[in-house]
């Protein structure tokens, strides 16, 4: 069964459509890193890992900021010029998967999370996302 989901940024100068043989392609994760803390403006980043040709802007174009995360490698942001919204973030795999920002989706509950990463970095308060894998490393 196929699935179409669709989203944009907050002022709605970019949106996208994203069309998947079925949900379970899609592996949503939250990131309990410095760096997704930093870039998401809260407790952890919100993304779902999508193949690349499944993911298409069908209004604007986005700006993107690539920088190096502090282990030497280089992630790639893509966000509205005008309202600063994220769309997409990611890195090196960004030549076959995208890592949409859930929030962006018109429907966030389309793509519920499946498991945590660098949870050794979990704000101390937030309790564990039952029913999805833990990892305290992004390798582990």
């Amino acid at each position: 069964m196929s699935v179409k989901l669709t989203g944009s940024c907050y002022c709605r100068n970019l949106e996208y459509v994203v069309e998947l043989n079925s949900k379970d392609e899609a592996r949503t994760s939250l990131c309990h890193c410095h760096n997704c803390k930093k870039a998401f403006g809260g407790n952890y980043g919100l993304t779902a890992k999508v193949p690349k040709d499944s993911f298409k802007y069908i209004k604007g174009k986005p700006k993107e900021h690539a920088a190096d995360n502090g282990s030497g490698t280089t992630l790639y942001r893509e966000f509205c010029d005008l309202c600063g919204s994220f769309i997409l973030d990611g890195e090196p795999v960004k030549d076959h998967s995208r890592y949409i920002c859930v929030g962006s989706l018109d429907d966030p509950e389309a793509l519920p999370p499946k498991g945590e990463f660098f949870t050794k970095d979990r704000i101390s308060w937030m309790p564990v996302i039952p029913n999805t894998f833990q990892k305290k490393e992004i390798n582990e």
